[in-house]
C-alpha cells in the first residue's frame, strides 16, 4: 500500500507546523528524520487520520485518509505520547484493541501480537508497573494486533534497553521486507541508518530531502566531501592533489591523507590519474563523512 501527500500543510493559528510537503511512502521501511520540533509527529498524525491537513491531501492507495474510518483496517499507529491506561494489564490493553477492530478471534490475535514484541511473560502485569521500554512494546503490540499493511511509528525505540531496541529493529526490518509499508520517525540518526532503506528529512516543517542517505550525500556537490586516502607515497600524492582546484585542502596524518574535495565528481575522476602520473600506488580510499550525521547536519544548516 502507498501513502501519498500532495502539498500538505498544517498550521495552528499563526504557527506553521508542516509546510507544503509532497512525498510518497511505499512498501518497505522509510525513516522520517528530523530534529525535535521539525513536524514529524504532526505529519504522522495526518497520515493516520487523527489530524486534518490545513491544506493539501493525504491519501492511502488513492483514498483520502481524513474521516475515512475504513482506513483503520489497514493502518496501525504507535504514537510518541503515552496512550495507554495504567490500570489495565498488557493483555487487557492489546485484547481491547483486537476487539475494537472486531477481529474474528481477538484472543488469538492478542497472543500473537504480544509474542511478536516478547511481552508474553509480563502480559498479566498492570501497565503502570511497566518500564518505559515495556510500555513502548505493548503499544507496538496493540498497533500490530489487526495485522495492518501500513504501520506508523513515532519515536518507537524511546526508552528501550539495547536488547529490546535490537529486537524491535529486526522486527521492523522483517515486516518491511515482507511488503508492509512502514514509516517511523526519529531524531536519532543511528536508528534511521540501521533500519530504513529510504529516508525523508524534515527541517522546520519543510521537506528537506528524500532518498537513500548515501545518495543524498552524493548529490551535495556544493559541500566538501572528506576522504581518507592511503598510498605508497602520501607526500608525493598530496603534492599532486593540492595542485588541482578540486582539492580544497590536503592533510597528512599518521594513517594517510585527509582530502577535502570541493568538487566531488572531478576529484573521483582525478585521483587515479594523478596517482598513475606520480607513480604512486593507492591502497585505500574511503569517505570519512558518509554517515547520516553528516547528511543531517548539512541539511539543517542549508535549511536554516
Amino acid at each position: 500500500m502507498k501513502i501519498e501527500l500532495a502539498q500538505v500543510s498544517r498550521w495552528y493559528g499563526n504557527v506553521v507546523a508542516v509546510n507544503d510537503i509532497t512525498m510518497t511512502v511505499g512498501p518497505g521501511v522509510t525513516g522520517l528524520l528530523g530534529p525535535n520540533g521539525a513536524g514529524k509527529s504532526t505529519l504522522l498524525h495526518m497520515m493516520a487520520g487523527f489530524l486534518a491537513p490545513s491544506g493539501g491531501t493525504v491519501t492511502l492507495d488513492g483514498d483520502r485518509i481524513w474521516r475515512n474510518h475504513q482506513i483503520y483496517r489497514s493502518i496501525g499507529l504507535v504514537p510518541e505520547r503515552e496512550a495507554v491506561y495504567g490500570f489495565l494489564t498488557g493483555w487487557q490493553f492489546v485484547l481491547s484493541s483486537a476487539r475494537l477492530h472486531r477481529l474474528p478471534d481477538p484472543d488469538d490475535a492478542a497472543r500473537k501480537a504480544l509474542a511478536l514484541v516478547e511481552m508474553e511473560s509480563a502480559k498479566d502485569r498492570r501497565i503502570e508497573t511497566y518500564s518505559k521500554g515495556m510500555r513502548q512494546r505493548v503499544k507496538v503490540a496493540a498497533a500490530l494486533v489487526h495485522d495492518p499493511q501500513v504501520l506508523l511509528l513515532d519515536e518507537p525505540f524511546n526508552g528501550m534497553d539495547p536488547r529490546q531496541r535490537l529486537h524491535l529493529m529486526d522486527l521492523v526490518r522483517a515486516m518491511g521486507t515482507a511488503g508492509k509499508t512502514i514509516l517511523f520517525s526519529s531524531h536519532i540518526l543511528e536508528e534511521v541508518e540501521r533500519v530504513a532503506q529510504h529516508i525523508e528529512v524534515l527541517v522546520a516543517g519543510r521537506h528537506a530531502a528524500s532518498g537513500d542517505f548515501r545518495e543524498i550525500r552524493r548529490r551535495m556537490t556544493d559541500r566538501p566531501h572528506l576522504f581518507k586516502v592511503r598510498s605508497s607515497d602520501d607526500r608525493r600524492l598530496a603534492s599532486a592533489l593540492i595542485a588541482d582546484a578540486s582539492s580544497g585542502s590536503v592533510s597528512l596524518t599518521e594513517t594517510g591523507l585527509e582530502v577535502h574535495a570541493v568538487d566531488f565528481r572531478r576529484f573521483t575522476w582525478l585521483l587515479p590519474r594523478v596517482a598513475k602520473d606520480a607513480n604512486v600506488r593507492i591502497m585505500q580510499v574511503s569517505p570519512a563523512d558518509e554517515d547520516l550525521e553528516s547528511v543531517f547536519s548539512y541539511l539543517i544548516n542549508r535549511s536554516s
